[in-house]
């Protein structure tokens, strides 16, 4: 057991072995993804990656910790992608709105997410930025959901004293901040 720790604790030969080589013979820090299986199954956050009790997850082997974590981890990836993807699509088809009208906005959404060749590109380019620029995805999809609920129709066609087509309401003569809009009669 002795001779086992004192290898596990020696640093490796770096001129003898590759970065990818003494990265394999290290492998995952089990205690450390033992712990937060633990935490994630007590707080409920991986119940959709796994269906795991904490009595299960106290007695799960080392194999088996690193493969529920991976699990979790693709779970997590998937679902951001979904997300970043979702966000995307709904930011590309607003902005489209803006300069051409659109019949139905959520069917064009739809389309385009059920289409695979663009799905698939999408999520490529999500991996890409997670990988590269880690964190900052995080960043990037807050901007794409906040945009998301932005009203970019005029300030006028806003304001709580215009009804939908930029009118007063019935009994408003003038709102302060609002052109009047005369309206013709037929």
């Amino acid at each position: 057991m002795a001779e086992a720790m004192s290898l596990l604790e020696a640093e490796p030969d770096t001129k003898s072995h590759s970065l990818t080589d003494s990265l394999s013979l290290r492998g995952p820090d089990i205690p450390a993804l033992h712990e937060e299986l633990t935490i994630l199954v007590s707080t409920s956050k991986a119940k959709e990656a796994m269906q795991l009790t904490q009595e299960q997850v106290t007695r799960l082997e080392a194999k088996d910790v690193e493969k529920y974590y991976k699990r979790y981890e693709t779970y997590v990836g998937a679902k951001t992608t979904e997300t970043f993807v979702d966000s995307f699509l709904s930011l590309y088809t607003r902005a489209v709105g803006t300069f051409v009208p659109i019949k139905d906005v959520e069917a064009l959404q739809n389309d385009l997410k059920k289409d695979y060749v663009i799905t698939k590109e999408l999520s490529t380019l999500v991996g890409s930025l997670a990988l590269r620029c880690g964190r900052l995805l995080m960043v990037a999809n807050t901007v794409l959901i906040t945009t998301k609920h932005i009203d970019f129709s005029s300030p006028e066609r806003r304001h709580p004293s215009r009804n939908a087509d930029g009118y007063p309401l019935d009994g408003i003569d003038e709102a302060p901040g609002c052109k009047v809009v005369e309206q013709k009669s037929c």
